[in-house]
């Protein structure tokens, strides 16, 4: 994918090397949320000497540099054993985030609306989101509470290494899903989407909804690769298999069968493979929001 010496966005909030983010040591007050999540545990511990004790330790050790809270809340490694090549990452998904308001900008203008831009959070193990706690294992997701895409870049380590499916188009492909829940964020999609789930049957039925929205995210994903490639002219040779293979190598039925040697089809909530490649080649192909429709 060309990217390199092209505008980054400036919605970026990078807590990879923030203490208070809990993914990683060095001086600070904790934040808000991280205090708000432990206070009960905290309470506990005011009530005895010893639990001062624990607290002051904890606190030197915290102002020392080591962050004990980590262990606390778990989450991922924060380590980063190449830090250039960490922030050339950084610098990546945040110049396909730019073309990402690009596009929809200029989408939204065409059909008479205006594109708030979303923020997107970097950061390493674990953070505070809109939407609760946030680690590592949860993977990129979007938060409709404070508008937000939350990347923890070691995901991408573990799409290229865990599931087969590296490049750096496939790293784009992952924000642009994420971006497309922004989308339905302000179409309403989202948000009826979750009183259709109130009158749904049972669980399989709200997974069952869970999967449209997923898959007019890979759609419209889809729509984004096709005017940035137009207007950036940003496709390489194998960067649509990348995408492709990247949708594959997550469908419900792939991770299921990795996981556990079966397919459940009513616990799917994003798709099977098959359907989210077909989704994402939709909205490549036509570049239009119609061919989106899930049936939402």
């Amino acid at each position: 994918m060309r990217w390199e010496d092209r505008e980054q966005s400036d919605n970026v909030e990078d807590r990879r090397r923030d203490p208070h983010s809990g993914g990683g040591g060095g001086r600070g007050m904790p934040s808000m949320g991280t205090i708000m999540f432990l206070w009960p545990f905290i309470q506990r511990l005011l009530r005895t000497k010893f639990g001062w004790a624990i607290l002051g330790i904890g606190a030197v050790a915290y102002f020392s540099g080591f962050n004990p809270l980590s262990s606390v809340m778990g989450g991922g490694s924060s380590k980063v054993s190449n830090p250039a090549a960490d922030d050339k990452q950084a610098k990546f998904i945040s110049t396909v985030l730019h073309d990402t308001e690009e596009v929809w900008q200029d989408i939204f203008r065409k059909h008479g609306a205006t594109y708030r831009e979303p923020k997107m959070v970097l950061y390493r193990g674990q953070t505070t989101s809109g939407c609760g706690y946030a680690s590592a294992q949860m993977g990129p997701f979007y938060c409709p509470a404070d508008q937000k895409v939350y990347v923890d870049l070691g995901f991408f380590d573990e799409l290229r290494l865990k599931h087969h499916a590296g490049g750096d188009f496939a790293q784009a492909y992952v924000l642009a899903h994420e971006i497309g829940h922004h989308i339905q964020n302000m179409e309403g999609t989202l948000s009826k989407v979750q009183q259709m789930k109130q009158h749904a049957r049972g669980k399989a039925g709200e997974n069952q909804l869970q999967v449209r929205v997923e898959l007019q995210a890979d759609c419209y994903a889809g729509v984004w690769a096709n005017h940035a490639h137009k207007r950036f002219n940003i496709l390489e040779q194998g960067d649509i298999e990348e995408a492709l293979n990247a949708a594959s190598s997550i469908g419900d039925d792939t991770l299921q069968k990795q996981a556990q040697g079966y397919v459940v089809p009513d616990a799917f909530t994003h798709g099977s493979s098959a359907q989210r490649v077909e989704w994402f080649k939709k909205g490549i192909r036509s570049g239009e929001l119609a061919s989106c429709n899930t049936g939402l």
